[in-house]
C-alpha cells in the first residue's frame, strides 16, 4: 500500500515539476487555460497547469530586423526600379500580437511590402533618388499606422538600394555631365565679368593718377624683362608719346610731312 502511495506522489510530483517554466528577461509568455486567455507570465520561472489545461504562445520583446525582398515598381513619371529595403520592428504588446492576427511577422512584411510599393509608386524617380529620408519617414509612418493595431511599433524602415535600368542610368549622367559644363561656363563668364569691372576701376583710378599710370608702365617692362632677357626696352615718358602723336597728326593735315 505505501509503495502504491509512494508511486502515486511521484506521478503528481513528476506532473507538477513538468508544468514550471522559464522565461527569459527578453520573453514573455501568452497563457492561455482552456482555450482562453489568461494573462502574461514572466520572465523568470513560472508555472502553468499541465496536462493541457494551460498552454503558452513565448514572445520575443526585441528589435527584430527583417530585410524586405526586392520589389520590382514604377515609379510616378513610369520609370521602372527594383528597390531593396530593411525593416525594423518590435512588439509592445504580446497580447495584441498574438490575438488580433494571426502571424504578426508574415503580417508586418506584407504590410512593408505593399507600403513600399505604394510610396514609390507616388513619387517621381528624382525624388526616389534624393529625398530618401522624406520617403523613409513616409513609409514609416504609413507602415506603424497599420500594425500598431497589433501590438507591433515600428522603429526604422530604411530603403537599402534603388537599382534603375542601364538607359536611364545613361541618361542621368548625360544628365549630369552638362549641368557641371553648364556651371563651368557661368563661374567663367563670372569671372570674366569680375576682371573686366576691376580693369575699368583700374583704369578710371589710373586717368585721374597719372604717376600711377607710369608705374604700371614700370611694372610691365619688368614683367617683359623676366620673360625674355633679349628684349631691349626703351622708356619714353607718356607725355612725350602725346605731342609726337600731336605733331604727327598737324603735319600730316599740312601736308608738309614727308617719310622716306
Amino acid at each position: 500500500m505505501e509503495i502504491a502511495w509512494s508511486l502515486l506522489a511521484l506521478v503528481i510530483s513528476a506532473i507538477l515539476i513538468s508544468g514550471l517554466r522559464i522565461a527569459r528577461e527578453y520573453q514573455r509568455a501568452v497563457v492561455f487555460r482552456l482555450g482562453r486567455y489568461n494573462g502574461l507570465r514572466g520572465p523568470g520561472l513560472f508555472w502553468l497547469i499541465p496536462l493541457g489545461i494551460e498552454n503558452e504562445t513565448r514572445i520575443d520583446l526585441r528589435i527584430v530586423t527583417n530585410p524586405i525582398e526586392q520589389q520590382e515598381t514604377i515609379t510616378r513619371d513610369s520609370v521602372t526600379v527594383k528597390v531593396n529595403a530593411v525593416l525594423w520592428f518590435r512588439v509592445d504588446d504580446p497580447k495584441k500580437a498574438v490575438l488580433m492576427v494571426e502571424s504578426f511577422r508574415s503580417a508586418v512584411q506584407q504590410v512593408a511590402l505593399t507600403s513600399l510599393r505604394n510610396v514609390i509608386g507616388q513619387h517621381d524617380l528624382d525624388e526616389v533618388l534624393k529625398e530618401r529620408d522624406k520617403i523613409n519617414a513616409l513609409l514609416k509612418k504609413n507602415v506603424r499606422e497599420n500594425t500598431t493595431p497589433w501590438g507591433v511599433t515600428v522603429e526604422l524602415l530604411e530603403m537599402k538600394d534603388v537599382e534603375i535600368p542601364q538607359e536611364m542610368q545613361r541618361v542621368m549622367a548625360m544628365e549630369a555631365e552638362a549641368m557641371r559644363e553648364k556651371r563651368a561656363r557661368i563661374i567663367k563668364a563670372e569671372a570674366e565679368l569680375e576682371a573686366s569691372q576691376k580693369l575699368a576701376d583700374a583704369a578710371r583710378l589710373m586717368v585721374g593718377n597719372p604717376a600711377a599710370l607710369e608705374l604700371r608702365r614700370m611694372q610691365m617692362v619688368a614683367e617683359v624683362g623676366a620673360e625674355n632677357n633679349s628684349t631691349t626696352v626703351i622708356m619714353m615718358p607718356a607725355d612725350f608719346v602725346h605731342v609726337a602723336g600731336s605733331l604727327t597728326k598737324f603735319l600730316e593735315g599740312k601736308g608738309n610731312f614727308k617719310t622716306e
